[in-house]
């Protein structure tokens, strides 16, 4: 069975950067969070329009997916759709995305 999304290199270093953040204070917490995580990345494989656009933060064709206090940004026309970042609510998610 093939893999129904794709992880940027960015995006799994987000992902590595909170569980190691979150594992710091409490391992099952980093784990709860990365079985979310991956939970919701094959539901938004299987249905990539699920999530929302965010035209204030990007004008590129993104779509945005929440997961506890965390925001998974991800393209929904690719195929499979590809995770572009993983990232903390709190965090400037517009200047994120500016970056290359």
């Amino acid at each position: 069975m093939s893999q129904s999304y794709r992880l940027t290199s960015t995006a799994q270093r987000h992902i590595e950067a909170i569980g190691e953040f979150v594992a710091a204070e409490n391992i099952d917490a980093a784990l709860k969070i990365y079985d979310a995580f991956e939970a919701a990345f094959a539901m938004l494989g299987a249905m990539p329009e699920m999530g929302h656009s965010r035209q204030d933060l990007t004008d590129r064709p993104l779509k945005f997916w929440n997961v506890f206090s965390y925001l998974i940004v991800y393209e929904p026309s690719t195929n499979p759709p590809t995770i572009v970042a993983v990232l903390h609510g709190a965090r400037d998610v517009e200047q994120v995305l500016k970056r290359p």
